[in-house]
């Protein structure tokens, strides 16, 4: 990759200017160039589960209530589940492969299309399946949160079955539960050098089984919502959950939302805590895959743990400004828009995140442009 030049002050600013109402994403930028070998995986991200067709609704009206209809100001469709995370690595510029179940239907075609040739992720050893409709999900978002409704059969063909496929990465990244373990497909990776980052959804029973974080000592990195952390640790404090975790794992990350996250590393000896970006928002689905697909390329970037703290903030913050959770991604033109305007900016404010962010002055090029990548629109398969 040749040297480029770098994105900084009033240049960038006018540059944001004129792209301001364009759906900004931007050219990928691989961040990890400089340390490919010939011999190096020929993937970054590994990763396996359900990709869904979501429906977003946004600006509710009021929340709906039994026997009642209420309108939504806004609405976008896009692949959702797994493809939340894919996408958003892959639009920060890391070689993402996925192992899914694509039902063989309209949705499932437009899914198909746009992970594998719009977001150019690898799709390799993911299977079309006959006679199988496409998993669905509603998000109907309302003040700043948000709710879901899913339909769904599984799929004919397991995952684990088309995990195996995946090519070897320097990355896999799974979600705990306590019907399983850590999957062998991933454990697989590990023994051949992959690092296993992982989440944890929502326990319906809100039992938090200790099981799940004996499933991390075979883990990597772990990244919980502060919820979900102090209720799997029994702690009252995110700082507590931290702690708590970090006898478990050798990276733990807890986010908290407009409030920041806080994170130990002691396989560098790093521990950080950074306060959170505030910017508009419009839609909070996918907004914790986006911060922890970021984190993800600043941990294979060997980037100082507050970096990728603050660099997970900005992504998952910039995510928000658009409907819908894989599509909503921010890619390398959002984040260098967003410097633009920070490091041209004259506030208190601007002058405090320009210092907090100095290093995106590294990493953002300056010759950015929109591309063809779309942001969810309302519909699919419209005729024009």
């Amino acid at each position: 990759m040749g040297v480029q030049k770098r994105a900084d002050g009033k240049q960038a600013a006018k540059a944001s200017g004129r792209l301001e109402s364009a759906p900004l994403v931007g050219q990928p930028h691989d961040v990890l160039a400089g340390d490919r070998e010939p011999d190096s995986p020929a993937v970054d991200l590994a990763l396996s589960g359900t990709v869904f067709f979501d429906i977003v609704l946004t600006g509710l009206t009021a929340p709906p209530a039994a026997g009642t209809e209420v309108g939504a100001e806004g609405m976008g469709s896009c692949p959702g589940g797994v493809a939340n995370l894919a996408v958003a690595a892959s639009r920060l510029g890391l070689r993402t492969a996925v192992a899914a179940a694509f039902g063989e239907d309209v949705y499932g075609d437009f899914a198909w299309e746009t992970l594998g040739v719009q977001e150019r992720v690898d799709l390799t050893a993911s299977r079309r399946i006959p006679d199988w409709h496409s998993p669905f999900t509603v998000s109907l978002a309302y003040r700043g949160d948000r709710s879901m409704v899913t339909h769904e059969h599984p799929s004919p063909t397991p995952q684990e079955e088309m995990a195996h496929a995946l090519p070897q990465a320097r990355a896999a990244f799974v979600s705990l539960g306590m019907e399983h373990g850590v999957p062998k497909w991933a454990l697989d990776q590990a023994d051949k050098g992959a690092r296993i980052f992982a989440d944890v959804g929502w326990d319906d029973s809100e039992t938090w089984s200790g099981s799940v974080l004996e499933q991390l000592r075979q883990c990597y990195a772990f990244m919980p919502n502060a919820i979900e952390a102090m209720s799997y640790t029994r702690t009252g404090s995110p700082a507590s959950a931290l702690s708590a975790l970090a006898e478990y794992v050798p990276v733990a990350v807890v986010t908290d939302g407009p409030r920041g996250a806080l994170a130990v590393d002691q396989c560098s000896g790093e521990c950080a805590e950074v306060e959170g970006l505030v910017l508009e928002a419009i839609d909070t689905t996918g907004a914790g895959d986006v911060f922890g697909a970021a984190f993800i390329v600043g941990t294979l970037a060997n980037w100082p743990l507050d970096q990728r703290l603050r660099f997970a903030n900005l992504s998952a913050a910039l995510s928000l400004r658009h409907t819908g959770g894989s599509l909503s991604a921010p890619g390398w033109a959002d984040i260098a828009s967003w410097w633009g305007r920070v490091t041209a900016g004259q506030s208190d404010t601007d002058r405090r995140l320009a210092r907090d962010y100095g290093f995106l002055a590294d990493l953002v090029p300056l010759s950015w442009l929109p591309t063809e990548r779309r942001r969810a629109s309302a519909t699919i398969g419209l005729r024009t």
